[in-house]
């Protein structure tokens, strides 16, 4: 078996427990049991349960894939209106919510853990980008009001987290077609010049 293999074992195990559990509630003999390894195997690849904790956040907790694809159908759409509609489309529909768990942002108590939330934070901000981005193209063609663009965009990211969020925290559904319309339309209305 090669370095590589049981190195991404023991990741993936450690991903699964401390997810399920989170970290205070994952004793290293549990994922030594798990990954089918002796202590000094994890060891050999990670400092200590610190430093592995780090390492699942990092390779776990990435929208890479999602903000190519806001980019990607951003792109897409021609008019300013249209690229809010494809933003908050994509948004609702694509937002992957399996990285939205406690068990992978709080290690010792209930405060966020500095990897999670600066890991996820970062790429909250690439996202706030994208659509800010698309807000200033829209307020230099006076396809929208001059407004603070980084706010507004904040205002959209805000109602589109209210949805998302729900659904992760309390299984309520909504329809997603007919949310990301409404919200883009509601946005839109109070973009207007």
């Amino acid at each position: 078996m090669s370095s590589v293999t049981q190195e991404q074992r023991i990741l993936n195990v450690a991903k699964e427990l401390f997810t399920q559990r989170g970290f205070s509630n994952v004793a290293m003999r549990d994922i030594c049991r798990a990954a089918r390894v002796t202590p000094p195997t994890i060891y050999y690849y990670f400092k200590n349960k610190e430093a592995l904790f780090d390492a699942v956040v990092r390779e776990t907790i990435s929208m890479s894939e999602f903000i190519k694809r806001l980019d990607t159908e951003c792109a897409k759409a021609e008019s300013d209106d249209s690229k809010i509609h494809a933003f908050a489309k994509t948004y609702l529909n694509y937002f992957p919510k399996n990285l939205i768990n406690v068990g992978l942002y709080v290690r010792d108590s209930t405060k966020l853990d500095s990897v999670g939330r600066n890991t996820l934070s970062g790429e909250f901000t690439r996202i706030q980008s994208i659509l800010t981005g698309i807000i200033r193209k829209g307020i230099a063609a006076g396809s929208f009001r001059n407004t603070e663009a980084r706010m507004a965009a904040d205002c959209l990211l805000g109602m589109m987290h209210r949805f998302i969020f729900q659904q992760i925290h309390f299984q309520r559904n909504y329809d997603t077609a007919e949310t990301s319309t409404y919200l883009a339309d509601f946005f839109l209305r109070a973009m207007k010049p």
